[in-house]
């Protein structure tokens, strides 16, 4: 008699829109991790906005519907499929990448997408490293190749991929400014690695970056909300400086000539553009850190996987945010 197929609770999208499409079922078959691939007992799931861009059919790559949103993830490894000698059932994991999709209680991912969680960390930290630290390692270390030494200036740095960026640039060696709309949020990225703090909320608060770093201006900064801050941006640079676009929700005017004085560039950043060996680079790194205590994730929001249309609808509409969003599945 054939074995009946084992039932997972799972968000599914059959089409693309507002938070509104995001269903929750208990009837979605368990996914068998195939050759090179591993099964995961989801324990929590990173938020992130680049899931609302792509459930909301706007982003650059779309998948085949239907199908279950989700990247970053920590649980327990449940099964191997063939090939899969790194891993073993029952040790601690996250992903940087899914197949079948992480708002679920189990997931499969590619072997080589897989990492060893360190018992230092619990699962919602090992749900708030993938794409908050490795876009931040890419931001800083990868498209604006900083030196030790130099200035960074990381806009809305409470949130997630902003204490990511605040954390690796202290512990590079670089001066760490940052911006946050609340004393709560401003007080966190102190407590991660920013020399100082502005609140971006205060109509003036470019003036006092401007003091804050004098003529020579700022060498690098980390750009969340492009749409917003890429003029003033421009004006703050030092000659050489780099606007590294990690966000962005519209369209800007700007003046080229701002690039042309100070010779400065603007760039942007695509976590999914990393090759493999790429991946392995700042995975390494990123191992690093959380040996020696440098990499501390901080939670923010947490919702449990029912309400994640909630989530979805808070992680670009709610203000002043701190740390990672998760969601807690088991």
């Amino acid at each position: 008699m054939a074995t009946r197929q084992k039932l997972m609770r799972a968000i599914r999208v059959f089409e693309f829109g507002g938070p509104e499409v995001l269903k929750f079922q208990s009837d979605v078959a368990v996914p068998i991790p195939k050759d090179h691939q591993v099964l995961i007992k989801v324990h929590a799931c990173g938020v992130n906005p680049v899931d609302m861009y792509i459930r909301s059919g706007t982003y650059s790559r779309k998948p085949l519907l239907p199908y279950t949103p989700g990247s970053d993830m920590s649980g327990v490894v449940e099964a191997l499929g063939d090939n899969v000698f790194a891993f073993k059932k029952g040790d601690r994991v996250f992903t940087t990448s899914t197949i079948s999709g992480g708002y679920a209680e189990y997931v499969v991912a590619a072997d080589d997408m897989v990492y060893t969680l360190p018992e230092k960390l619990d699962f919602k930290q090992g749900a708030a490293i993938s794409v908050a630290y490795f876009t931040a390692y890419r931001a800083v270390l990868h498209s604006a190749r900083v030196k030790v030494g130099e200035s960074v200036l990381v806009h809305r740095a409470s949130e997630g991929v902003g204490l990511a960026v605040c954390q690796i640039a202290r512990a590079y060696g670089l001066k760490v400014l940052g911006t946050a709309g609340t004393e709560e949020g401003q007080n966190m990225v102190l407590q991660n690695g920013a020399h100082e703090v502005f609140n971006h909320r205060e109509v003036n608060y470019i003036d006092k970056i401007k003091k804050s770093v004098g003529e020579k201006g700022i060498d690098v900064i980390i750009e969340m909300l492009a749409n917003v801050n890429l003029s003033n941006d421009l004006n703050l640079l030092s000659y050489g400086g780099r606007v590294i676009v990690v966000g962005n929700r519209g369209s800007i005017e700007i003046n080229p000539h701002d690039t042309m004085a100070k010779e400065t560039s603007i760039i942007g950043v695509a976590l999914y553009s990393s090759t493999k060996e790429e991946f392995q680079q700042c995975a390494a790194a990123l191992q690093a850190g959380m040996e020696i205590d440098w990499l501390r994730p901080v939670i923010g929001s947490q919702y449990p996987l029912e309400k994640v249309a909630q989530a979805h609808e808070n992680i670009i509409h709610c203000s002043g945010a701190t740390g990672k969003m998760i969601l807690l599945i088991s």
